[in-house]
């Protein structure tokens, strides 16, 4: 049973409650009482890491750079510097609750050839060759020690950074977003928060309160400081598209929605095709001209 869910959930990246979709909700309530003390039942609801890389941006044609990193904890992190000939602007991307960065690795090929900029992609503490266990706090930690190496070896400033979430990402990106200034934030098929995933897979079950783990993209975008463009796909089976509305319409001015049009939750840049990586393309130049505009004269 382990294996089975673990394996649907590589597939769909999604949260593991939609697994148990599968199980009669009357078991559950038998298992309320473990989410109170037993908190890795729940991160292994939520999050799943794989360890071993399959494929590098070498394998698709790219070069990079192969980094390693030290959050404040002291967990030291893994991921990949993709540069774009002279490009600007360089693009964070925090991805979804399972697998490595390995298996963006098809993906990121496309990003890095239509949209025309650099990429950071890394792992989360416990994913691939980063170390350490993963957890809510400990992926904001991770997030903050992406930008500040950003900062320190390529010296990417705020208005040449683009954070990117995908997923559970788009809650990474989201947190780094009230931290930090950059030029644009994308989030990508975000939830309202991971008790809304919760309740939306079981309304008659109040596991929201039990839960610690929080992801709250609600209370993330309305503190977020800079302009933001939100894609949600209108077939996702994970993430209902409605959560990504009420994402996009608590965020303050100025934003964008794009509606994937067929899209699920993980075929969004091949279902979208060039539509998809246009819109990418011209909603950095909207936001970086929105961030101008916005600027303070001196």
């Amino acid at each position: 049973m382990v294996v089975h869910m673990t394996f649907n959930f590589l597939q769909s990246s999604s949260f593991s409650f939609l697994m148990m979709g599968r199980v009669s909700r009357g078991i559950l309530f038998g298992f309320m009482p473990y989410f109170l003390c037993a908190c890795p039942m729940e991160e292994r609801l939520i999050f799943h890491p794989v360890k071993v890389i399959h494929q590098t941006p070498r394998d698709v044609g790219l070069d990079f750079k192969d980094v390693y990193f030290t959050a404040q904890d002291g967990v030291r992190l893994n991921g990949w510097f993709v540069p774009y000939p002279k490009a600007q602007r360089t693009l964070l991307w925090f991805h979804g609750n399972a697998g490595n960065i390995g298996h963006r690795a098809q993906n990121l090929r496309l990003l890095h050839d239509r949209v025309k900029i650099n990429i950071f992609l890394f792992d989360y503490r416990g994913y691939g060759r980063s170390e350490g266990k993963i957890s809510e706090a400990g992926s904001y930690l991770d997030g903050s020690a992406a930008i500040d190496f950003l900062r320190r070896h390529y010296n990417v400033q705020a208005n040449q950074l683009v954070l990117f979430g995908r997923s559970l990402g788009a809650a990474v990106a989201a947190e780094m977003a009230t931290r930090v200034d950059s030029m644009a934030v994308i989030l990508e098929s975000p939830f309202v928060s991971v008790p809304e995933m919760a309740r939306a897979v079981f309304p008659l079950i109040p596991l929201g309160p039990l839960l610690s783990t929080r992801y709250d993209n609600l209370d993330k975008v309305r503190r977020a400081r800079s302009p933001l463009l939100v894609l949600h796909g209108d077939r996702d089976e994970v993430v209902p598209f409605d959560q990504g509305r009420k994402v996009f319409e608590a965020a303050p001015e100025p934003k964008k929605f794009h509606t994937i049009v067929g899209a699920g939750h993980n075929n969004t840049y091949i279902v979208g095709g060039d539509g998809y990586f246009a819109v990418l393309r011209e909603s950095l130049d909207w936001a970086a001209a929105a961030a101008k505009k916005a600027a303070p004269r001196s």
